[in-house]
């Protein structure tokens, strides 16, 4: 893995893996290479019960000290812009997508916003995002959209990332 130099230095991060691979703990390590404080930027929504259990395993897991945390489930462009000089931890891009794409927001518009936000700013990211085009091709269209614009999310950060992982197993692989 890789840590960037003195806080300052711009340095986008992409971890990209399978559900339950480790990859957010690889992220957090990352991020926590720098002094604190951190930001956390939330994209998920407690919809049901299990996914409200999942955001608190998510919060014991990484404690309180040294981090604060945001949720946003659309605009994280906006709270990239206005994060000042801490490194932050997006977690994660594809649950963004999904929001986006569930309440019918434009996901290119918002992208674009995103990449232009990441290309602003002159300090540590991480970014991380689930790999979801590894499996069958799902059976319907809904799936199949999602697939694809994670796909191209993902590649469209991978460009100007500064570093891309894959994790499995809660081991990093360098792509990039």
């Amino acid at each position: 893995m890789h840590s960037d130099g003195p806080t300052g230095q711009r340095q986008i991060s992409l971890v990209l893996g399978g559900a339950r691979s480790g990859k957010s703990g690889v992220a957090e390590t990352l991020v926590t290479s720098q002094p604190a404080p951190w930001i956390y930027l939330a994209t998920g929504r407690a919809y049901d019960k299990e996914m409200h259990i999942r955001i608190a395993l998510h919060r014991a897991s990484r404690g309180t000290l040294g981090w604060q945390t945001i949720e946003e489930p659309y605009d994280i462009a906006t709270v990239l812009r206005n994060a000042g000089p801490e490194p932050v931890l997006v977690d994660c891009l594809t649950l963004w997508l999904t929001n986006l794409i569930l309440d019918e927001r434009d996901v290119s518009a918002a992208t674009k916003d995103l990449l232009s936000a990441l290309s602003e700013r002159a300090h540590q990211t991480v970014l991380v995002g689930n790999e979801v085009g590894l499996g069958i091709v799902p059976e319907n269209a809904l799936a199949r959209r999602f697939r694809d614009e994670a796909g191209l999310l993902h590649q469209r950060i991978a460009s100007i990332a500064d570093e891309v992982l894959f994790v499995a197993a809660g081991l990093p692989l360098k792509l990039k």
